[in-house]
């Protein structure tokens, strides 16, 4: 079973330690409906087996009314590890505040995770677990076309992917696509006034970044994968042509289903589409990483 289809619950969680608050930044507008915020953490274990691509499990209090003692949710790490000024692993992690509602009575309750880490403040400290994974493993070959899709802060773990790539592989010659999924432009972590890391690659003749917004974001609209994906579908085609091209996805579940719409229309059908998607997955070329 792959890292990426696994449940929260079959995960190691007994080896533990502690992260210290450096900074908790909010990443999205003030005016933005989502709030999306990093948090950078100095680890409390110097022997830290981190890899590029990984996350880190944390654990909170739970709910006693629900009778969970604690709550367990897993966050990919945002960035490069870096050390702290103590001399110990720092890490980022984004965490959008959450809310869900109840399907009888419609009242809206507080993400446990979510708004637990939101509210921390620089000093305190969060209980942690892992490191998990390596989903996106970078290829080894420098001509290797990547195709990154993300959705909120399913853009995490891209933004160490690309940083790494173009710092620690200056001879990488491969085609980067970025398709980024948000509600709307001030939910876009990374490329806003706030943080736009990505900017920094746009000079780079293999980067290229797409938004893929909705057309409607206040009716809570469906991101244009379609429009997006579809003007880009003479380029895409050609890449799935090409045995050394990569497809990573990060995000919601509800991907799945209208990427593989998406890219039956810009194969010419889905049977054609199924074929195709096939050989990724069985050349370990087509990688999710879904919740």
């Amino acid at each position: 079973m792959t890292e990426a289809v696994r449940h929260l619950k079959e995960y190691q969680t007994r080896l533990q330690f502690e992260g210290d608050v450096v900074s908790n930044e909010r990443l999205t507008s003030v005016d933005a409906e989502a709030e999306i915020r990093e948090l950078v953490l100095d680890i409390d274990r110097k022997d830290f087996p981190f890899r590029l691509g990984q996350s880190v499990g944390v654990i909170v209090p739970g709910s006693p009314e629900f009778g969970q003692s604690h709550h367990f949710r897993m966050y990919s790490v945002a960035d490069l590890p870096t050390t702290g000024s103590t001399g110990r692993p720092r890490i980022k992690i984004a965490v959008r505040r959450c809310f869900y509602i109840d399907d009888y009575s419609g009242e809206a309750y507080p993400g446990i995770a979510s708004n637990y880490l939101c509210d921390r403040q620089p000093g305190d400290k969060v209980i942690m677990t892992g490191p998990f994974g390596a989903v996106f493993d970078v290829p080894e070959e420098d001509e290797a076309n990547l195709i990154l899709i993300g959705t909120g802060t399913g853009i995490a773990p891209f933004r160490a992917f690309v940083k790494h790539i173009y710092e620690n592989k200056p001879d990488w010659q491969g085609r980067i696509r970025l398709f980024y999924g948000a509600r709307s432009g001030l939910e876009l972590l990374y490329m806003n006034d706030e943080k736009d890391d990505f900017a920094q690659y746009y000079d780079k003749e293999t980067f290229k970044a797409f938004q893929v917004l909705s057309p409607r974001p206040h009716w809570t609209e469906q991101v244009a994968w379609e429009q997006t994906l579809g003007e880009r579908g003479a380029e895409l085609l050609e890449m799935f042509d090409d045995p050394s091209t990569y497809v990573f996805i990060a995000g919601l579940v509800k991907m799945r289903p209208e990427l593989d719409k998406v890219f039956a229309l810009i194969m010419g059908s889905e049977e054609k589409w199924g074929r195709r998607k096939a050989e990724l997955v069985a050349g370990k070329r087509w990688v999710e990483l879904l919740y």
